[in-house]
């Protein structure tokens, strides 16, 4: 008999082993496969089982949760939705996140390791600790006056700091509540079906995710190739440019909507916008010479995060010298998002040495312990020192006696560059509207801010959509407002 009991006790405390062998894989080895599983609802619940982190500005949350009572309990809330949904993005029970909502969810959503109070305390927990704060570099004021001079209308606005490369305001229009989309059931649904059927396209972010022709805003990437590679010494003589001019290896005229630009200077050509001039330059500049310059201020980069993804603006690596002459005054495949043409103006105002730009200045607990702190960082040289000082006076000339005159703020220094971009089929739509300028104050010992406007859907004769009649107001007072501060 007793053997038997023996026997028996043997049995069950194998199978009490393999129990808790198994127990401790299911824990630790598949813990990972199951939590990922999309059968599995709990780290869902979990997720939205208490309040999600906030987004700051300037101070002041521009988010917050509501509590539904639903098994997904606390749900995304936006303060002034539309003005800030371009850095913020949308934080949505049934569609997932974009942007700042995205690439700050593990700390938003209270999952970042570095939130807990000892390392390695979440994975031993398993717990979940309150969401963190996203303090992030855009100034209030920036912002809406970028949002209202837009207008609702197609476009964007991208502001920068030239010294430090923060983001002041990212502005697209129009826009959209995220909070339309935060929750669950048919209203959510009917709100995304909506905005994704919109002509308009509200959820696009014009700033960083569209990228357009950038037009004669970019020959101020062309005029910066020319003088380092010294194709221009004297930015006051002669280039010798014909105008009509014909495209190398073809019998087309590249025609000037100014006057005055045969033989101009570079920069007579600048002040003036002559396309000839430019579109000459380049070729003489060299693709080697035109690509190396572009990427110096951030074209070509995939990488580009702010930290959210930036589109990729394009100059094209291998072209004909027609096409060459094309893209180097922004037209062709050459291509830009509002963000980093702004990046071109802040190299000129900031001596040639372009700054990563970023839009979080910091992540904090819930109890404004600081998480990660993001500073200046040098992104490029984007042209030698010298040449930036050129450019600058080449700017400033633009805006006082050129094409930017509607960009000028009384008792400061401003530079500027209008452009118009062709698009469509045989340029059949309506050009873009652009205007690159930074500003400094009187007092200043270095520009404020550098900024890039661009409206899509300027209804006019061309003469009043060019950036000068267009974008330059609204680049205007966006400078006024963060010199304002």
């Amino acid at each position: 008999m007793i053997r038997y009991i023996r026997r028996a006790a043997a049995l069950l405390l194998v199978l009490l082993v393999a129990l808790l062998l198994n127990a401790a894989r299911i824990q630790v080895l598949d813990a990972d496969e199951l939590d990922n599983n999309p059968a599995n609802r709990r780290l869902t619940i979990a997720r939205y089982d208490q309040p999600r982190g906030d987004i700051v500005v300037g101070g002041r949350s521009v988010t917050g949760s509501k509590d539904t009572g639903e098994q997904l309990a606390h749900e995304r809330t936006y303060r002034e939705g539309p003005l800030y949904a371009p850095v913020t993005g949308y934080a949505s029970q049934t569609y997932g996140t974009t942007l700042l909502e995205n690439a700050e969810d593990p700390l938003l959503s209270g999952t970042d390791p570095m939130l807990a109070p000892f390392p390695f305390w979440n994975d031993v927990t398993r717990a979940q600790q309150p969401g963190g704060r996203v303090v992030t570099t855009v100034v209030d004021v920036v912002q809406r006056a970028a949002y209202q001079g837009l207008g609702g209308r197609r476009g964007a606005v991208a502001a920068l700091e030239p010294a430090t490369g923060k983001i002041l305001a990212l502005v697209s229009t129009p826009s959209y509540d995220p909070g339309l989309i935060s929750g669950t059931g048919a209203a959510v649904t009917g709100a995304w079906a909506r905005l994704n059927a919109s002509k308009s396209q509200p959820m696009l972010n014009r700033a960083i995710r569209q990228t357009y022709p950038p037009g004669s805003t970019f020959k101020i990437v062309t005029a910066a190739a020319a003088l380092d590679a010294q194709v221009v010494t004297d930015p006051d003589a002669d280039t010798r440019t014909p105008s009509p001019y014909v495209l190398p290896g073809t019998t087309t005229t590249l025609p000037n909507e100014a006057h005055g630009c045969e033989r101009a200077s570079l920069a007579e050509a600048i002040r003036i916008s002559c396309n000839t001039v430019l579109a000459d330059l380049g070729v003489r500049v060299g693709l080697d010479g035109m690509v190396d310059a572009a990427r110096n201020f951030g074209f070509d980069d995939p990488g580009l995060r702010i930290p959210s993804g930036v589109a990729k603006s394009n100059f094209d690596t291998e072209m004909t010298r027609d096409q060459l002459a094309l893209s180097s005054i922004g037209q062709f495949d050459t291509t830009a998002t509002p963000l980093q043409m702004a990046m071109v103006a802040a190299a000129v105002a900031n001596g040639g040495e372009l700054m990563r730009p970023y839009l979080v200045d910091r992540t904090t607990t819930h109890g404004s312990r600081t998480v990660r702190r993001n500073g200046p960082r040098s992104y490029h040289r984007a042209m030698n020192p010298g040449t930036a000082v050129q450019l600058r006076r080449m700017m400033v000339d633009v805006v006082e006696n050129g094409t930017g005159t509607n960009a000028a703020i009384d008792g400061v220094t401003v530079g500027g560059k209008t452009g118009t971009a062709q698009h469509g089929v045989d340029n059949s739509g309506l050009p873009y509207a652009w205007f690159i300028s930074w500003a400094q104050a009187p007092d200043a010992a270095r520009p404020a801010v550098a900024v890039a406007v661009v409206v899509e859907d300027a209804a006019a004769d061309r003469a009043d959509i060019s950036g000068g009649g267009s974008a330059a107001p609204i680049a205007r007072s966006v400078m006024a407002a963060a010199l304002r501060g």
